[in-house]
């Protein structure tokens, strides 16, 4: 072949090259998806992972896949998002997993367990430990995808209207608590309450309820727990982090060309990091404010943890009895929260540690 032929033809390849890439972008087909998000726009950290994940999903495609969120109460209530999903009213939801207790016990695995894994290791888990891909083993059955889709990092103890300083304090009170960890607390004598976010002040305030848990002091502070419940507990040793979950209606899913799926993994992997390192830079600031508006900070006893720890692990060991496929998951979960704090033990707590010494030594 003659030096012009080859030239010619490399010339020519690259005019195709040139022609294609916009009549790629051309044949991207527009979708319009709807999410459902489980939280108020109030709470801009826990809510504003859905826009996040909205706005990079749209620049990522071009403005081509459009997910248009909507707050809780706006299509459907905090507790009906994974069901809006599985019926198909929305293709998304953004929501806790561990709502939907009341369905299947393995629900709570999604997001936490009481004296579960820490925020870390969660992701580690989800991401390089197995644990989405059993997960979502178990969402098929409900007809939904799942991605992770934030972090709250550990979480306060909740908010009380008079001091608990043993087990026995515990008995008949009316707490707002989600997931599992009302089922643990229960056998304590607690009697959980399952209420959306934006309907626990009025109910602290009337007296309906005792105590409540949210998440943490930046959006506890939003809510304003601290006027009606003075009593500030930590930690909050059912939700050593909770994971929040994009749920995706699976056939939906599966329809979308790779381009976008890989969109939304992407979008969802930023609003999963996003979310945590919010509220790792906004609380600190949050709970002196709290403190000094007259919140009496107070950790939990010795007595009253380790009460719910052993609690927590009867209950495990219960459900596993009847249920294979929470058994199945949980005792992965199990066994990567015991080798990761082999890790953490060595190298993270003992630097937290010193940090925190010399911080308070000044």
């Amino acid at each position: 072949m003659k030096r012009r032929d080859i030239l010619g033809g490399a010339a020519g390849a690259a005019a195709a090259t040139i022609v294609a890439a916009p009549a790629i972008a051309q044949s991207a087909p527009e979708i319009r998806w709807r999410l459902t998000s489980g939280f108020p726009k109030s709470l801009d950290t826990i809510y504003g992972a859905a826009e996040v994940f909205s706005k990079l999903v749209g620049e990522l495609t071009e403005g081509k896949f459009q997910v248009q969120v909507f707050a809780a109460g706006e299509i459907v209530g905090t507790f009906q998002a994974a069901d809006a999903v599985s019926n198909g009213t929305v293709e998304m939801a953004h929501t806790a997993s561990y709502y939907y207790v009341g369905k299947d016990p393995t629900f709570a695995i999604g997001t936490t367990l009481p004296f579960g894994l820490n925020a870390r290791q969660m992701n580690a888990w989800l991401y390089h430990g197995g644990g989405n891909d059993l997960l979502n083993e178990f969402y098929a059955g409900h007809d939904l995808y799942s991605l992770p889709g934030g972090n709250s990092g550990c979480q306060m103890g909740g908010w009380f209207r008079k001091e608990v300083r043993n087990p026995g304090d515990l008995k008949g009170l009316k707490m707002r608590i989600a997931g599992i960890a009302g089922q643990v607390l229960q056998k304590l004598g607690v009697i959980p309450q399952q209420i959306a976010g934006g309907d626990i002040y009025p109910a602290l305030e009337r007296g309906t309820i005792d105590a409540a848990e949210w998440i943490g002091p930046y959006d506890d502070e939003k809510l304003g727990f601290n006027k009606v419940a003075p009593f500030y507990y930590y930690p909050g040793w059912w939700e050593g982090s909770a994971n929040f979950q994009f749920f995706i209606q699976r056939t939906k899913w599966q329809e979308l060309p790779k381009a976008y799926q890989a969109a939304i993994v992407a979008a969802a992997s930023h609003a999963n990091l996003d979310m945590q390192a919010k509220y790792d830079a906004r609380n600190p600031a949050a709970l002196r404010r709290l403190v000094g508006a007259g919140a009496k900070l107070r950790p939990y006893g010795g007595e009253i943890l380790e009460a719910c720890h052993k609690a927590a692990n009867e209950l495990y060991d219960e459900i596993s009895q009847t249920n294979p496929g929470f058994k199945k998951i949980y005792d992965s979960y199990r066994a990567f929260r015991n080798e990761e704090y082999l890790w953490f033990q060595v190298a993270e707590y003992t630097y937290d540690t010193f940090m925190i010494r010399a911080r308070t030594r000044g």
